[in-house]
């Protein structure tokens, strides 16, 4: 049962530990699309979202030629600063749906009472580990994923599974130092994210985070910035990269390889949710039905990378493909209360703490002192150009 007002404290207090000192007021936009209604009267829908527009506005058209009666307007921002803006209009509405990459937070706004039933044919029939009660769905399949450049192979086996790297690191200890680059778990949220659930799955997680110290690994905030430092060259081997933007980026950039690992693979999902007190239910509702039926689902699948989940969309890059393809190895983050442990403020010290133990012998992260972490935001908001 749903307790809004404690609910909301206990967000309210959570998302202001994750942003330090940062005002819980309104942030600004980051971004906006607009879609003009071709008919009259026109039925408003506002999104927030966090989608690059250019993934973003096949989506946004392809439902506008569905539903030409509405005007569309799409707000992006990055995780953090949505999360702000909906806590702070959560007692006067301003947007119908919310979408995110960042499970956990997602998650804990959903969990806090901030979204509402749907109950449709399409949410009925969505799968059920792509969903939360009727509240909450998945809707993209994106694999996390290491990148190398091909060039390694003069030097040695280019890996293709965790325990591959950690063969690698062992043994190639001093040639990789300073060449593998992974996310800074202090700076980025996402990668804080798959540090936890790569704890969970792994038995020998920790092997290789102290294999990653021993060499030197560097340390990033961004899939963007992993990806540039590995076309330069200043690294080799790129660790836990979010594979939609990898995709796109390596498709442009041949020196590159990007591999999911064969052992287990961990797999987001973007989230969508209606608001609760959305100023246009019936409008947003019509449109989280578009993301999850066949249309939008097979232009997920063909026409960006950001995969689909519909077991009937068919094609590389798709839930189906990649569960036909790698099996029980295919792990996606669970929709469901573990997300919470995520954002537990001790849980978050004592992974820190196992990762400063690892790292000892270096002084600093990417960004400063590795035992007195920053804040944690979420710093992947936007991808790398192609």
């Amino acid at each position: 049962m749903h307790h809004p007002d404690l609910s909301r404290r206990r967000l309210t207090g959570a998302l202001l530990g994750l942003a330090g000192t940062a005002a819980l007021g309104a942030p600004a936009l980051a971004g906006t699309l607009e879609f003009a209604a071709s008919t009259t009267p026109a039925t408003p829908l506002t999104i927030y979202g966090v989608l690059d527009p250019p993934q973003a506005r096949p989506l946004l058209a392809a439902f506008k030629q569905h539903h030409p009666e509405i005007a569309l307007v799409y707000h992006h921002m990055d995780t953090l600063a949505l999360h702000q803006r909906v806590l702070a209009e959560q007692d006067a509405p301003q947007a119908d749906v919310i979408m995110s990459p960042a499970m956990p937070w997602q998650y804990q706004l959903a969990n806090a009472g901030l979204s509402s039933t749907l109950d449709s044919p399409i949410t009925a029939a969505w799968p059920r580990w792509a969903r939360w009660r009727h509240e909450l769905f998945g809707f993209t399949f994106e694999p996390i994923v290491m990148v190398y450049r091909r060039d390694l192979a003069a030097h040695m086996p280019p890996p293709e599974s965790h325990a591959e790297l950690l063969a690698r690191l062992d043994a190639h200890t001093d040639l990789l130092k300073g060449r593998v680059v992974t996310y800074d778990p202090r700076l980025s949220g996402a990668g804080y994210t798959y540090a936890i659930e790569d704890a969970r799955i792994s038995a020998r997680y920790w092997d290789l985070v102290a294999a990653l110290g021993r060499s030197h690994t560097a340390l990033e905030a961004t899939t963007s910035a992993m990806l540039e430092g590995l076309s330069a060259g200043r690294y080799w081997i790129g660790y836990n990269l979010i594979g939609s933007y990898a995709q796109a980026y390596v498709a442009n950039h041949p020196e590159l390889e990007m591999v999911i690992p064969r052992d287990y693979a961990l797999v987001l999902q973007r989230l969508v949710m209606r608001q609760r007190g959305a100023p246009h239910p019936e409008a947003a509702a019509r449109f989280i039905d578009f993301l999850l039926g066949r249309p939008a689902q097979t232009l997920l699948a063909t026409r960006t990378t950001l995969g689909a989940v519909d077991p009937g969309v068919s094609g590389p890059g798709t839930a189906s493909a990649l569960r036909e393809r790698l099996g029980d190895a295919i792990r996606p983050v669970q929709i469901g209360p573990g997300l919470l442990a995520t954002l537990d403020t001790l849980k978050r010290q004592t992974l820190l703490e196992q990762w400063q133990q690892a790292f000892a012998n270096r002084t600093t992260f990417s960004d400063g002192p590795l035992a007195d972490p920053a804040p944690l935001p979420d710093a992947d908001k936007e991808s790398p150009s192609p």
